[in-house]
C-alpha cells in the first residue's frame, strides 16, 4: 500500500493485554551498557533503533537517523494515519530543525495559508456577532528574519505528517500493513519499515539485546512478531506503552480540562470568515454556547471545535454529529447549509513529566508526548517533541557508530527534562491567561471545575444520575446568562466594568499568547553534553510569566547558535547568503569550529582537528571573516590550516552599516571561539583568547560534548 493510501479515517485496532517485563523497579543489570558491545550498526539480525510511535516525533527521530547512517524502524499501533488536524503551530526553532530535512520548512512555507489569514485570535458573541477582542500575534520583527532565517508556521499536524512520510519514502522507508507481511519470525526484522496495525505489548531488556513484541490482527486472528533491537524509543504519545512498560510515573498535574474536539469542514463557513475576520482561533461566548474554534485552513473550510466536556454527567453520546452541528450553528450565529462532521474525539488535558526520560541502562528512550504532556496553550507539546528528536538523534548516532560511549544518552534526560519542565510551566501560565478573559466576563471556568468535583466526588455523588445533570445543567445555564445582552453591555454597570477589564487583559499582554520567541530559540542546557563558562551564572532561566518576551542571541554553551546571515567566499562569483546555522551537517555527526581569521585562532583550530581525529569524530572549521574583508582570504586560511582541509571561508553579510558583528551578537571578542555541536546548540566557547594549550583545551571541549565526563575530571585534575 503507498503512503497516501494511509491516509484514511482513524480506525480501531485490538488491544492486546500488554505484559510488562521490563527491569522491574530496583534491578540493575550485571554489567554496564557503556562495557558491552550491544551497539552494532553491522549485524542485520539486530536492529540498532526501534521507534514505537509514528507522529511528528518519531517520523523526524527516523529521518534525522537514517540520514544520520543509523539504521531504525517504526511500529504504530494505529492501522491507518489520523486525518484530525491535532497540533498546528511550528515554532521557530522547530523551523529550523525542519530546514535540514531536504527543505521541509520551505514546503511547509509554501503549502500553509498566508500569514494573514491566521495572525490573530479573536474573542466574540459569535462567528457573526459583536467582536469583544482581537489580539495580532504577529510583529514586524517575526517577518525580518533577523534571530532566525525562517519564520513560524500554521501547518495541521496531519499535513505535516504526509509530508514527512514523503521524506521517509525518498530514504526507502515502507509502510507495511499486517496484511503486507509475509511471515512472522521467519526472517531478521528489516530497518526502514513502518509496520501500521502493530502494538508493542512487552519489552524485555537483558544485557545483551531488547526484545519487543508486537501484537497485531491479520486474516481476522491476532498475532504476535518479536523484534529484536538495541535500543527502543518511545514516541507513542501521552498515553505512551512504552513509558508504562518501562515502569515510569509522570509528575505533574492531571485533569486540568477535559474537552471534546469536533473536527468538520464547511467551505461556506471559510469562505465568510475569509472575508470578514480572518484569524487562526475564534473565542465564542454566548447564553447558548461556548467553544473555541481553531481556523485549521480558511481557504480549505477546514476547523476544529474544542468543547468543554464534564463526565459522567456528560457522555460522548451527548456530542453526536448532529448535536454537534446545532452547537456550531450556535456558535457561529446562523445555520450552514455545508457543514460535514469528520470526527469527535475526548482528549484529558494534563500538565506532567516523566519522572526520567531514560530506563534500562538507557535502552528504553521516551520523547516527544511518551515524555511530557503539556496544556496546549503556546503550541508547545508537538515542537518540544521534535526538539527531543533533535537533541537525541545524534547522541544515538554516536554511540551507534562508536564515536561516543553510551553514557552520552544521559546527557539527553540532563538536557531535556529541565527545559520539558519549564516548557509545562509555561503552559500552565498561558493556559491560566486563556481563562483570563471568560472570568473577565463573569464565566470563572475554576468555578464550574469545582462544581463539577464536587458533585462527582462531594456530598453530590449520592444523587440520581440525572439529577446530577440537571445540577450541572443549572449552574451551566446561570453561567452562560452572564452573556446576555441585558447585562454585557456598556449601559449596565456591571457590563461596562466586564468590558473595562476585558479590555486591559488584551491591551497588556495578558491573554493568551501564541508567540514565545525568548523560550521557543532563547531555551539553554545548563548541563549536559558541554562546558559551562566558569564566569557565567549557572542558574536556571528566569521563570515563566505567560507573556511575550523577545529573544536575546547568545552564545552561551548550551544555547542554540546565534544566526546571522553569511556569504561563502569559496564561491567569489555568488551572491547567494546562508545561515550560520547552515554550517553544521544534517548528514553526519560532526562538531564546527567557529574563529576568527586571526593566528592564535588558527592555531586552535590545527588543535581542534589533530583532536578530533584522535576522538575518531569529524570536525569542521569556519573561518568567519567581518563584513567587507574578502580580499586575500583564501591564501590566508589556507597557509594557515593547511594540511587540514575541512574548513570554510564566511564573510558576515551586514543589514545596514549600523547592524552588529556577528561576535558582538554572541556578547563575545574575535579573539574567542566556538564550538558547536551536531544540533546545533554551543558545546563550548571561549570569549576573549586562550592563555593553555590549545590541544589541552580542545580535548576538554570534545570530551564534554561526546559525554565523556570522567575524561574531563582526570584533565582538571591534572592541571
Amino acid at each position: 500500500m503507498g503512503f497516501s493510501g494511509m491516509f484514511k479515517r482513524f480506525s480501531g485496532l485490538y488491544k492486546a493485554n500488554a505484559r510488562i517485563q521490563a527491569y522491574p523497579s530496583g534491578y540493575m543489570p550485571r554489567r554496564s551498557i557503556s562495557d558491552s558491545k550491544i551497539f552494532n550498526n553491522g549485524d542485520d539480525k539486530v536492529l540498532p533503533v526501534l521507534i514505537v510511535g509514528a507522529g511528528p516525533v518519531g517520523l523526524v527521530l527516523s529521518i534525522l537517523l537514517t540520514k544520520l547512517g543509523v539504521k531504525c524502524a517504526v511500529l504504530e499501533k494505529s492501522t491507518s494515519f489520523s486525518r484530525h488536524p491535532q497540533a498546528h503551530f511550528i515554532n521557530n526553532r522547530s523551523m529550523e530543525v525542519f530546514r535540514k530535512l531536504d527543505d521541509l520548512a520551505e514546503e511547509i512555507q509554501r503549502s500553509q495559508p498566508p500569514v494573514d489569514l491566521w495572525r490573530k485570535f479573536i474573542y466574540c458573541t459569535s462567528l457573526s456577532g459583536s467582536i469583544l477582542g482581537l489580539v495580532d500575534h504577529m510583529q514586524p520583527q517575526d517577518f525580518e528574519q533577523v534571530v532566525s532565517p525562517v519564520s513560524v508556521a500554521h501547518f495541521s499536524q496531519y499535513k505535516l505528517n504526509a509530508l514527512l512520510l514523503k521524506q521517509l519514502e525518498n530514504l526507502s522507508f515502507k509502510v507495511c500493513t499486517p496484511e503486507g507481511l509475509k511471515g512472522l519470525d521467519d526472517e531478521p526484522f528489516q530497518a526502514r519499515k513502518i509496520l501500521m496495525g502493530h502494538e508493542c505489548v512487552s519489552i524485555d531488556a537483558s544485557d545483551d539485546i531488547v526484545s519487543v513484541t508486537a501484537s497485531f490482527l491479520k486474516d481476522g486472528k491476532h498475532m504476535e512478531k518479536n523484534i529484536r533491537c538495541n535500543m527502543v524509543v518511545g514516541t507513542d504519545g501521552a498515553g505512551s506503552t512504552v513509558r508504562k512498560l518501562a515502569g515510569i510515573d509522570m509528575r505533574g498535574k492531571k485533569d486540568l480540562q477535559k474537552l471534546v474536539s469536533v473536527h468538520f469542514l464547511s467551505r461556506d463557513l471559510g469562505k465568510y470568515l475569509l472575508s470578514e475576520r480572518p484569524g487562526m482561533l475564534f473565542f465564542i461566548f454566548n447564553t447558548e454556547a461556548i467553544g473555541v474554534l481553531v481556523a485549521h485552513d480558511l481557504k480549505q473550510g477546514e476547523f476544529v471545535l474544542q468543547i468543554p466536556f464534564y463526565p459522567p454527567q456528560q457522555n460522548l453520546e451527548d456530542f453526536s454529529p448532529k448535536i454537534c452541528e446545532r452547537m456550531i450553528f450556535k456558535l457561529v450565529g446562523q445555520e450552514l447549509g455545508d457543514i460535514n462532521v469528520i470526527d469527535i474525539k475526548p482528549w484529558v488535558m494534563h500538565a506532567e513529566v516523566a519522572e526520567k526520560f531514560l530506563s534500562c541502562q538507557n535502552r528504553i528512550i521516551l520523547a516527544g508526548d511518551a515524555a511530557h504532556r503539556f496544556p496546549p496553550a503556546g503550541g508547545f507539546g508537538m515542537n518540544t517533541g521534535i526538539q527531543d528528536s533533535h537533541n537525541l538523534a545524534w547522541k544515538i548516532a554516536s554511540v551507534v557508530k562508536g564515536i561516543a560511549p553510551p553514557s552520552i544518552l544521559n546527557t539527553y534526560e540532563t538536557e531535556r527534562r529541565p527545559i520539558a519542565l519549564f516548557n509545562t510551566a509555561l503552559s500552565i501560565q498561558n493556559f491560566k491567561a486563556a481563562m483570563a478573559v471568560p472570568a473577565a466576563l463573569g464565566l470563572d471556568p475554576t468555578i464550574a471545575n469545582s462544581v463539577h468535583r464536587v458533585i462527582n466526588k462531594g456530598v453530590g455523588s449520592i444523587l440520581p444520575s440525572g439529577l446530577q445533570s440537571a445540577i450541572l445543567d443549572g449552574i451551566f445555564t446561570i453561567g452562560r446568562a452572564q452573556l446576555s445582552e441585558t447585562i454585557l453591555n456598556v449601559n449596565n454597570p456591571l457590563g461596562s466594568l466586564r468590558l473595562a477589564n476585558l479590555r486591559r487583559i488584551f491591551e497588556e499582554g495578558k491573554s493568551l499568547q501564541l508567540q514565545f520567541p525568548a523560550e521557543d530559540l532563547g531555551f539553554r542546557y545548563i548541563e549536559g553534553a558541554l562546558i559551562p563558562d566558569r564566569d557565567s551564572a549557572q542558574g536556571g532561566p528566569e521563570g515563566p510569566t505567560g507573556r511575550r518576551r523577545d529573544y536575546v542571541p547568545t552564545a552561551d554553551p548550551g544555547s542554540r547558535l546565534p544566526h546571522i546571515n553569511v556569504r561563502i567566499l569559496s564561491d567569489a562569483s555568488s551572491e547567494a547568503t546562508s545561515s550560520t546555522l547552515d554550517l553544521i551537517s544534517g548528514d553526519k555527526v560532526e562538531f564546527l569550529l567557529i574563529i576568527a581569521p586571526t593566528e592564535p585562532a588558527y592555531y586552535l583550530a590545527h588543535a581542534a582537528f589533530k583532536v578530533a581525529e584522535e576522538f575518531k569524530v569529524s570536525a569542521r572549521v569556519c573561518v568567519l571573516w567581518p563584513a567587507g574583508s574578502a580580499e586575500g582570504v583564501e591564501v590566508g586560511s589556507k597557509a594557515s590550516l593547511t594540511p587540514w582541509r575541512n574548513y570554510i571561508d564566511v564573510m558576515e553579510v551586514k543589514k545596514s552599516s549600523n547592524s552588529s558583528s556577528w561576535w558582538d551578537i554572541c556578547q563575545m571578542s574575535d579573539k574567542g571561539a566556538i564550538l558547536v555541536r551536531p544540533d546545533e546548540h554551543v558545546a563550548w566557547r571561549l570569549k576573549s583568547g586562550l592563555t593553555g594549550d590549545p590541544a589541552i583545551e580542545m580535548r576538554r571541549a570534545f570530551s564534554a560534548a561526546l559525554g565523556m565526563k570522567s575524561h574531563i575530571r582526570d584533565q582538571e585534575a591534572d592541571q
